[in-house]
């Protein structure tokens, strides 16, 4: 029987309240229209879609400060409803005001799932994704807003999201692990037994969120799940998995998977689709990387196969947060598991 201490369970109000609390503050905001690579592809998107957009009604799932609002009537549409539930709303319509857009966009303070529109939409715009793509679960608000006010044959953006993952070997980790054994030379006392602490508290089971370099990366990347917004269902979205199959690039030691995704956007006039991509092969955007530490590093070589599944829910404490739960084997080891959770709310923690 397990001894593990049950985390307090968080009623979904409550859930509610911290999720739109901490988008009350100017700093998450700051963040995310900062992230050139995240906003500009919005913008490049939207403008892209300007045939399906113009003289046609948008909803703004999430509005935030508007931004994708205005992209949109930038795009020709008719009108836009902005729905955002936390007080952020107030600003946004500030904002829409010094654009000069109030008679295109209407901001309505409220979740999606309870405000009432005064017409169906031919468009959903939404930046809903969380870190590991499925942190802070607003896709299910997306979901919510497709099936009661999208008209038959209307178009979100974006359409698609898909999931990767990767081994990686993070040379942070091994020079901090490494550290206790260097204070016996500076100073003359041996701490070289906290190595195994460190590793305890380093290599937990938390879902890091930070930047991996491509360079740490050891072999392709699997794509391991792929979410089709206009068919997908909230019911598909509690179990996200896949399998994973590698082939090491060379000599190093794995200590960590990383998780990235990606989200597509139809461009009807353009050969290629647009794609937002959180991949350390590309520019970094302020979602990084999803890093899972492993309980020890494992040494690999040249063409050392990785094997292994994974799989994605929500959280039993919170069902905003993301649990991620890993079965791998690593050359000729036995099988491993390991679950991971971003630390909740109720304890404090930054998401």
């Amino acid at each position: 029987m397990s001894h593990v201490v049950k985390k307090r369970k968080l009623d979904k109000t409550r859930q509610d309240r911290l999720y739109f609390d901490s988008y009350t503050d100017v700093t998450i905001h700051e963040e995310m229209i900062a992230d050139h690579v995240r906003t500009n592809t919005y913008r490049m998107a939207i403008l892209n879609n300007s045939e399906s957009i113009r003289g046609k009604v948008v909803l703004d799932v999430g509005a935030g400060t508007g931004v994708l609002s205005m992209f949109c009537v930038q795009a020709g549409a008719r009108k836009v409803y902005a729905v955002e539930a936390c007080s952020i709303a107030e600003q946004a319509v500030n904002i829409v005001k010094q654009n000069n857009m109030e008679d295109k966009i209407e901001v309505i303070r409220g979740t999606v799932e309870t405000v009432d529109l005064p017409e169906k939409v031919e468009v959903i715009v939404s930046e809903w994704m969380g870190y590991a793509l499925l942190h802070e679960s607003m896709l299910n608000s997306v979901l919510y807003a497709r099936d009661k006010w999208l008209k038959p044959g209307g178009i979100i953006l974006p359409h698609k999201a898909e999931l990767y993952i990767a081994p990686v070997s993070d040379p942070v980790v091994e020079d901090r692990l490494h550290f206790w054994y260097t204070v016996k030379d500076q100073y003359g006392v041996d701490m070289s037994c906290m190595s195994d602490f460190a590793r305890g508290c380093i290599m937990n089971s938390d879902i890091t969120v930070n930047s991996v370099h491509g360079e740490d990366v050891l072999s392709h990347p699997a794509r391991f799940a792929e979410l089709d917004l206009h068919t997908v269902t909230v019911e598909e979205l509690r179990s996200v998995k896949g399998k994973f199959n590698f082939e090491s690039f060379g000599s190093a030691a794995v200590n960590a998977f990383c998780v990235f995704f990606t989200v597509t956007f139809p461009c009807p006039d353009k050969p290629q689709p647009l794609v937002l991509s959180t991949s350390p092969f590309k520019p970094e955007t302020h979602w990084k990387q999803a890093v899972l530490y492993l309980d020890a590093p494992v040494d690999v070589v040249q063409d050392t196969v990785v094997t292994g599944e994974i799989s994605m829910f929500p959280s039993e404490e919170s069902a905003r947060h993301i649990c991620i739960h890993v079965d791998y084997t690593i050359g000729e080891q036995k099988r491993q598991s390991k679950t991971f959770s971003i630390p909740d709310w109720s304890s404090g923690a930054q998401s």
